[in-house]
Parts: structure tokens; C-alpha cells; sequence
């Protein structure tokens, strides 16, 4: 662990050097923002919503506002669209565009039954908090969408405290800034979106780790809160989080700019950009090959674990449902969504789904009427 620690170091020293060298020929202010998850990785999953959906209409709103009110600046996203990119990838982004600035965006989530809210900024370093250590395992699981992370991330392994105690040896060069960004965007969501500010905070993100300049990762809010998930969705949540982060992008950035003061000028609206997610229409259950439950004979509510979403219908041998019993899949659109487990009780599920979490991060409880998807609180009223 120390040797490669003190190899990573000495990586970012010389991306740092090469960094330097660039700069003084380079006109423009660098921003490169990272909208969290994507394609196969969906994040946090709310009751309509998912976090990748969110982190992305934010990131380009907020995107555009700096590019139209921000001339001096170059804005650089790490996706533009639904699309799976490495936490390796993201940060190699921001370093081969030699960036003065990156922003990871991302939405928060607890376990179900527990009612938070509040935005939170974290800065790269050793979680002192379990809460902020949870924080970060949730994040940095997306590296298990990798088929090679164990060699990629050098043995790496998001779910174990150990693994963290390498953060505990870093020097974030950066920090002074990554503080300031962080308390300046923290601010601005209080003053300008009026959310709760649950501080500045440290934690260990790998994307964080790989990159050679100042860097926050954002949590927008709890979308595992009903209230805030609304926010989140909405077209005006998501434009006024956009305008905070740009408020507090804007206030650094003339911070930072020394010899003068930068451009500034008033972004264009861009409101009309942002679509947030619909609810999901009910579709027809399938039954995987490997396991065919029972058919229903009632149209009496039906509870199930949603487990993982594919791109692609998986093989009955396919190593993610190893183990598992009464597994099945329903389509929708062209994703292919798998359960596990079938009952009447939805404590039940809540048991199994407790149990299959520490397999599948972010499973969830989902309800059936006979071949229909149906909403989980009406089903439960119902099975009542």
C-alpha cells in the first residue's frame, strides 16, 4: 500500500510539473465538470428519479451558465450524455486538459426509513466521520462496473474501511483551494436555492485522488428523501442548484484571477434544458430462464428486490446472479431490470433487501399486480 501510494504521488508531481509548464501559454481558465454515474451505473435511485439523470441536467446547466457568462473560461465535461465512464477516466480528462478547476456532481442517498436533507461538499482526504466514510464507499462502488478494478485501482476495495487508510498519507497539494471552492458553493445553496447546508466536509474519492488541481465532489441532496427528490426533479430544483454552483464558481474565479479582474457577465436562461425524469410506466414481468417464479393467480400486490439494470439480457450464468434464488427480469424501454425474491409481505422483502444490500448497493423494494409495475406505496396500502 505505501509503495504504490508513494508511485501515485510521484505521478501527480510530475502531471503537476507538465501542468505548470502549460499553463503560462494557456489563455483560458479550465473548468471540467464531471456529472456523477451514467449509462450502466444509475446511482442513487429515488422513487421516480435517479441520481444519474439529476447529476447530469445540473452539470450541464450549470455548464452552459459558465459558458455563456463566463468568456475567460473553458468548460470541459467529462460526458455530455447517458454514458459509463471510469472514475480513472474522469480524472484523466481533467489532467490531459491541464484544468485549473474540477467539480464532481453528484446526489446524495441513506437507507431507506431515515428522512435526510441538505446539500454537502466534500474535499479530497480521511474520512474522520463513519457518515462520511458510507459517503464515499457509495461513490467509489461504481469501480466495480469495471471487469479489471482490482488491478486498475491496485487492490482497491471501495467497501473496506482498510483500504481508506491510504488517504490518511496524502498531501492534497490543493487543499486551500478545494476548501474555499467547497465553502463558497456551500454558501450559495443555502442563500440562492435555499437548501439545508450540511457543511464542508473530507472524505477519500478515488476521482478525487487521480486529479492534479483543485477539486470538490457536490452532493445536490438526498434523492432517498421524498420531499428533496422532488426538488431534485424538477425543473426549477434543478436550474436553481445550477445557479449556485455557478455563484460560487464565479466568486473563486475571481478570486483566483490575479492581475485583474475576469469577464463576468449575466448567463443566459437555461432553464428550458434541463428535463427531469418522468415516472417510470408500468411493463410486463419476464422470467429469466434460470429462474421461473410461479404465476399470479390474484391481482393481489406482489413485492420483489430490484437488484441491478442491464443494457443487455444476461446469461443464466452470468457471475452478478450466482447464488441467487427466484431471480427474474421486466423490460423497460430497452433495459433489461432484474428482481430477486416474490411476496405477499412487504416486510418481507425489506428483510431480503437488507440482506442483498451489501451485495447490491442501492436495491430497492418494487411492487407488482399481476404483470404491472405499480406504485410501491399503493400496493402497500393495498396488501394492507
Amino acid at each position: 500500500m505505501r509503495k504504490s501510494s508513494i508511485q501515485h504521488t510521484l505521478a501527480l508531481l510530475v502531471a503537476t510539473f507538465m501542468f505548470a509548464l502549460t499553463a503560462v501559454a494557456n489563455g483560458k481558465f479550465v473548468l471540467v465538470i464531471d456529472p456523477g454515474h451514467g449509462g450502466k451505473d444509475a446511482g442513487a435511485i429515488g422513487k421516480v428519479a435517479k441520481e444519474k439523470t439529476i447529476n447530469l441536467n445540473v452539470a450541464l446547466a450549470f455548464g452552459r451558465m459558465v459558458e455563456s457568462g463566463c468568456p475567460g473560461v473553458k468548460v470541459v465535461y467529462t460526458r455530455k450524455s447517458d454514458k459509463f465512464v471510469t472514475l480513472q477516466e474522469r480524472a484523466a480528462i481533467a489532467n490531459r486538459n491541464h484544468a485549473d478547476l474540477f467539480i464532481s456532481i453528484h446526489t446524495n442517498a441513506v437507507a431507506r426509513g431515515r428522512n435526510v436533507v441538505g446539500t454537502e461538499t466534500y474535499t479530497l482526504g480521511i474520512a474522520r466521520a463513519d457518515e462520511n466514510l458510507e459517503v464515499a464507499k457509495r461513490e467509489n462502488s461504481v469501480i466495480t462496473y469495471e471487469d479489471d478494478y482490482q488491478e486498475r485501482y491496485e487492490g482497491f476495495d471501495p467497501n473496506s474501511p482498510e483500504s481508506y487508510i491510504i488517504f490518511e498519507f496524502m498531501q492534497d497539494r490543493f487543499m486551500e483551494q478545494s476548501v474555499e471552492l467547497a465553502r463558497l458553493i456551500q454558501s450559495q445553496y443555502s442563500a440562492h436555492a435555499g437548501r439545508q447546508n450540511k457543511g464542508v466536509k473530507q472524505a477519500g474519492f478515488l476521482v478525487l485522488r487521480e486529479t492534479s488541481m483543485p477539486s470538490v465532489l457536490t452532493e445536490l441532496g438526498f434523492i432517498s428523501s421524498p420531499a428533496e427528490e422532488r426538488f431534485l426533479n424538477s425543473k426549477q430544483g434543478q436550474e436553481k442548484l445550477a445557479r449556485s454552483l455557478y455563484n460560487g464558481f464565479v466568486k473563486y474565479y475571481k478570486q483566483q484571477s490575479k492581475g485583474g479582474s475576469p469577464v463576468v457577465r449575466q448567463p443566459a436562461p437555461v432553464a428550458e434544458t434541463v428535463q427531469p425524469e418522468q415516472p417510470e410506466a408500468s411493463a410486463p414481468v419476464q422470467p429469466v430462464e434460470l429462474a421461473k417464479p410461479a404465476k399470479q393467480a390474484s391481482v393481489k400486490p406482489v413485492f420483489k428486490v430490484q437488484i441491478l439494470v442491464s443494457d443487455r439480457k444476461l446469461s443464466a450464468k452470468d457471475a452478478r446472479l450466482k447464488g441467487l434464488k427466484n431471480v427474474a427480469y421486466y423490460r423497460d424501454g430497452k433495459q433489461y431490470k432484474y428482481t430477486c425474491g416474490s411476496s405477499s409481505s412487504f416486510q418481507e422483502m425489506q428483510q431480503l433487501r437488507k440482506q442483498l444490500s451489501k451485495r447490491f448497493k442501492g436495491c430497492f423494494v418494487v411492487a407488482f399486480e399481476g404483470d404491472r409495475r405499480v406504485d410501491l406505496d399503493e400496493a402497500r396500502r393495498r396488501a394492507k
